[in-house]
């Protein structure tokens, strides 16, 4: 202390004045902590919960600064009073507050309303208890709390009891976010490369932590668990009766993620939707079609129905086109003409070959099925189908092979004289068209 004492008396003259020199020390602070952070914080992620995505906005900058500003408010404090030091202690409290439940919160639900609530509410609640703490309310607040009393059964328990243990059990779980997120992308995404096992281990993980977390919240702020045990079976058999689909929904969701039978990236075909999995959450399949339409299917319609998984085998998808020639077209020659439009598409595969058949003897000519195999139905269907018939229009025009159009041949039966044609005896009604009408011959 004795070392240090003249420095500081040597910077009380240089800067004039106690304040002064507390704000260059508040401003040193936080410019070190922002020059720390900076230094680490390049080429980490975007999403970091510790650095954020500039540096300032993350969970290290507001703690860093708190440590060297506490730091600094203990050595001052023996020389002089900090009260511009103390001011900045619970400013930067609550800013790490907020910082940690809003990082994590997004970086555990990226696109969720509820967590963006939350984080507003806490927002809110850390700067009141910021500006309680500084204008020096806090105690008489809390105090005021302590005395209001709630009555459960024969228990007596304090709303302020009932706050902490609310925030208490808040940043316990958030904890218990952040670990499992952790988890998920530094462990499970390197160790397992399905995407259907990382799914059901991120999600088995979440819920084990996320139970052990709230057992643990519940005991640090005095709750007797035995208690809870009544409730528990309780809930369980209203749980039973009144959500069994739900219930059943959750039991498919982990079975079809334990048994493989469907994993994301899959295409399937379920009550005529046709679509490629894009996520497996523990209550729905959400299927998404080739035109952008989405289907969100319950896990137990997976589990009790019959499904179509185009992609469980194979990924090769058979493709056909049917094409109606004239009776006069050389068969070989349509059959040639086919198979090499097929075989012109990039998307076609090779082996095994595209292969044209004469399937039919169809009223207005020969009818054709062309059959060709692609491995990439995601990309769609109708494209190919198209690129395809626009080549066999060309070769067909070029070669002249004629596509026919509808056609109908009638016949006019010729009698002999004095032999009159059998003809129904319907009334001539005037106006409904059957009166006589003269004979027609001839052939159209």
């Amino acid at each position: 202390m004795n070392s240090i004492k003249p420095t500081l008396v040597w910077l009380q003259a240089f800067f004039g004045s106690e304040l002064t020199l507390e704000i260059s020390i508040l401003l040193a602070c936080i410019g070190l902590a922002f020059l720390v952070c900076w230094l680490l914080g390049r080429g980490m992620p975007k999403d970091s919960i510790w650095f954020g995505r500039n540096t300032v906005d993350g969970l290290l900058f507001p703690l860093l600064a708190l440590v060297l500003t506490y730091s600094a408010s203990l050595i001052l404090d023996g020389f002089q009073a900090v009260p511009v030091l103390k001011i900045a202690l619970p400013i930067l409290i609550s800013l790490a507050a907020i910082r940690f439940f809003a990082r994590v919160l997004s970086a555990a639900f990226p696109n969720s309303l509820i967590a963006r609530l939350i984080e507003r509410f806490v927002s809110w609640l850390a700067w009141a208890a910021a500006i309680l703490w500084i204008a020096g309310f806090l105690p008489a607040v809390l105090a005021e709390l302590d005395s209001i009393t709630l009555v459960f059964g024969k228990s007596k328990v304090s709303l302020r009891t009932i706050l902490e243990g609310a925030l208490s059990s808040a940043a316990v779980l958030v904890v218990v976010l952040w670990i499992s997120s952790v988890i998920e992308k530094s462990i499970l995404s390197d160790a397992v490369e399905d995407l259907s096992v990382r799914k059901i281990a991120s999600n088995a993980t979440r819920a084990i932590l996320l139970l052990f977390g709230l057992i643990f919240a519940l005991s640090a702020v005095g709750v007797d668990l035995t208690a809870l045990s009544v409730l528990g079976g309780a809930i369980g058999v209203g749980l039973g009766f009144g959500l069994q689909k739900l219930a059943s929904n959750y039991v498919s969701g982990f079975v079809i993620l334990f048994e493989r039978s469907l994993r994301i990236g899959d295409n399937v075909k379920v009550d005529n939707f046709e679509g490629r999995i894009t996520d497996i959450t523990t209550r729905y399949t959400l299927i998404r079609a080739l035109n952008g339409r989405e289907s969100i299917v319950p896990n137990e319609k997976l589990i009790t129905e019959r499904i179509e998984n185009l992609s469980l085998a194979d990924s090769q998808v058979l493709l056909t086109i049917a094409v109606s020639v004239s009776y006069a077209s050389d068969v070989a020659q349509v059959q040639g003409i086919l198979c090499a439009a097929a075989s012109a598409s990039t998307r076609v595969l090779e082996s095994p070959p595209p292969a044209a058949h004469l399937s039919n003897f169809g009223a207005d000519g020969l009818e054709f099925t062309l059959a060709f195999w692609i491995t990439d139905p995601e990309n769609g269907q109708l494209n190919v189908r198209s690129e395809i018939n626009i080549a066999i229009l060309k070769a067909f025009r070029a070669a002249g092979v004629e596509i026919p159009f509808p056609q109908r041949v009638m016949h006019v039966e010729q009698h002999a004289p004095g032999i009159k044609p059998f003809t129904p005896a319907v009334p001539n009604v005037p106006g409904l068209g059957n009166e006589p009408r003269p004979a027609v011959s001839g052939a159209i």
